[in-house]
């Protein structure tokens, strides 16, 4: 499935709920569905600055596609950084980029976040597009 596809699919599950609480709800249980991050991972080098909660990301580059995993010590947050790592995860960095993240604005995200929520997904997109782009120079070399 590309990127587009995907979330294409996550705009249409958060249209199926009404109500803000509920996808809340939704984004609590995508954050408990995350795969647990390598232990070796949660640590100050791999904490995204700029988030409220502790964020954890790790990406790595295997035959050329990107795989991201990723923790928060904060259950909204971990929801929120599910659903990028669900949306880009094992895709070419050429495509991470391309994409964008154009997806948060229908399915309301951005409007329904608190300031300092809404700074940390800024920052989650910036650090996964920074990883990208680094494993697009490492690829080109």
């Amino acid at each position: 499935m590309t990127i587009k596809e995907k979330q294409q699919t996550i705009i249409e599950e958060f249209s199926l709920f009404e109500d803000w609480m509920d996808k809340y709800s939704y984004l609590i249980e995508l954050g408990k569905e995350l795969p647990l991050i390598d232990k070796q991972y949660k640590t100050n080098r791999y904490l995204i600055s700029g988030c409220q909660s502790r964020v954890w990301l790790h990406a790595e580059l295997k035959v050329g596609k990107m795989y991201l995993t990723a923790d928060s010590d904060a259950v909204i947050t971990k929801g929120i950084i599910a659903l990028l790592v669900q949306v880009l995860s094992g895709h070419s960095p050429h495509e991470i980029l391309d994409a964008g993240f154009d997806f948060l604005e229908p399915i309301g995200l951005k409007d329904h976040l608190s300031p300092t929520r809404a700074n940390g997904l800024l920052s989650m997109t910036k650090q996964i597009q920074l990883y990208a782009k680094a494993f697009q120079i490492k690829m080109n070399q």
